[in-house]
């Protein structure tokens, strides 16, 4: 169980205060160094590794604020959509999947709804996929990242 915990906490950075959700986002971060491909595929590891150790811990599907592992799964995602480092495109990315993961528009708060793994992970998915979405039609129009 403990070990569960660690996972879902980012390695106990979920039991950072004040605002546990805002330190798992800006633990993965540093990813962005290694390129898009890389933050791709950390949201993946971090979405397959949330779903696992999401079902064994009875008190995920509340989503308690500790869990942080759908943060950085977000966040990632998001990362995935810039062409690489870039201050303005990290700074963009961290705060377009901040703001969608708080106020939740329609499809996020559909998926934060739903108290399973699923959807403590899917609302997070979502809000970095809105985020990614958004950085993506920038570049496309013309949008230096």
């Amino acid at each position: 169980m403990a070990a569960m915990k660690w996972v879902v906490s980012l390695g106990g950075v979920g039991f950072l205060r004040p605002a546990p959700g805002t330190w798992g986002s800006l633990m993965v971060l540093p990813v962005i160094l290694l390129g898009p491909a890389a933050a791709a595929l950390l949201a993946l590891l971090l979405l397959m590794l949330g779903l696992w150790a999401l079902k064994r811990l009875a008190e995920a599907d509340q989503d308690p604020g500790w869990v942080v592992i759908d943060e950085g799964a977000g966040q990632a995602l998001a990362l995935a959509a810039l062409p690489g480092f870039g201050w303005l495109g990290v700074a963009l990315a961290f705060a377009l999947f901040r703001l969608f993961d708080i106020w939740k528009p329609g499809p996020v708060r559909m998926l934060d709804r739903q108290k399973t793994p699923a959807g403590v992970m899917g609302d997070d998915i979502m809000a970095g996929a809105m985020a990614g979405t958004v950085l993506l039609l920038l570049q496309a129009l013309g949008v230096s990242l």
